[in-house]
């Protein structure tokens, strides 16, 4: 079983950056895909992005395009995220999961099979 555990988290303002970490350990973390997803207070989680397996192939939600950027390090079981330009409606706590193979559609199409504790990203203005 893989377990995870994100890092990078904290208040920043209004147009800023964070890089959010997320440390895999357990099973083979390269054969799958990885994704992050977010929640922010009152609302319901929502997917954010995700990578495959290998890296060369990434899909993003709309909110994230041109701003933030998913990528992988499979030499040191560890997926990123990159986030430029934040916002206040960023401010959410922001989980990692495992897809359930190898394609980033297992996080976009299906359910992530395990989920890290989260990290807690908040934007001031």
């Amino acid at each position: 079983q893989v377990q995870l555990e994100e890092s990078g988290g904290g208040l920043v303002r209004i147009g800023d950056s964070l890089r959010l970490s997320c440390a895999a350990s357990g099973r083979a973390f390269s054969n799958y895909a990885m994704g992050w997803f977010r929640q922010a207070p009152g609302k319901e989680r929502e997917f954010v992005a995700a990578i495959s397996w290998s890296g060369t192939a990434t899909y993003y939600q709309d909110f994230a395009k041109g701003r933030f950027t998913i990528s992988r390090d499979n030499a040191k079981n560890t997926v990123y995220l990159q986030m430029n330009s934040l916002k206040p409606e960023d401010t959410a706590v922001f989980y990692c999961a495992v897809g359930s193979g190898g394609s980033w559609q297992t996080l976009v199409q299906g359910t992530p099979t395990v989920w890290g504790q989260g990290t807690l990203v908040t934007v001031s203005s």
